[in-house]
């Protein structure tokens, strides 16, 4: 019975380095792993999507135009189009777009982590259907966000909180130029 005993005992030791090791996403969880988010080679042309199918009808805003107005645009479903031009580097639940290369861009949230881009999206052109919505982000999160998933953000109040006007996608479309 010690025997037994002593294998638990050094099989639990030995875990503990993984478990204390294991990498946190911003709400505190494990960070997710999966096929959404794995690194992708696409071809040109080449498509894929995350999240609930796009449907036709919906009207489509230029996120310049957007950000220039978020009241006008706020809590309605519009479609935006552009090209990623960073994303989350930890786990994929987040990217930034603009209409174009050098252009203004806005943060692109999936829900409450609904789904997960690939780890290498920036560069793909992107279509996204959801809304947009201002609200001010703790300076724990923006922290988080900066320091360990690589976001960047141009206008942080004195408190090192940010005022953020941001697009939660339901779905979306990934392509390569």
């Amino acid at each position: 019975m010690s025997v037994v005993i002593r294998i638990l005992l050094v099989m639990v030791a030995a875990a503990l380095p993984v478990a204390s090791q294991t990498e946190l996403n911003s709400k505190g969880e494990p960070v997710h792993r999966s096929v959404q988010n794995a690194p992708v080679e696409l071809s040109k042309g080449e498509k894929i999507t995350r999240g609930d199918d796009l449907v036709r009808g919906v009207s489509r805003v230029k996120i310049e135009r957007a950000l220039s107005d978020p009241a006008k645009f706020a809590d309605k479903t519009v479609e935006v189009e552009g090209v990623i031009v960073r994303s989350c580097l930890k786990e994929g639940c987040w990217m930034e777009i603009a209409d174009k290369e050098g252009g203004r861009s806005v943060r692109v949230t999936f829900g409450d982590h609904a789904f997960f881009i690939p780890l290498n999206s920036a560069g793909l052109k992107v279509r996204a259907q959801g809304v947009f919505r201002t609200k001010v982000l703790s300076k724990e999160h923006v922290d988080h966000l900066v320091n360990d998933d690589g976001a960047v953000f141009e206008n942080r109040n004195p408190d090192g909180t940010v005022t953020e006007t941001s697009f939660d996608a339901k779905g979306v479309v990934l392509t390569k130029p």
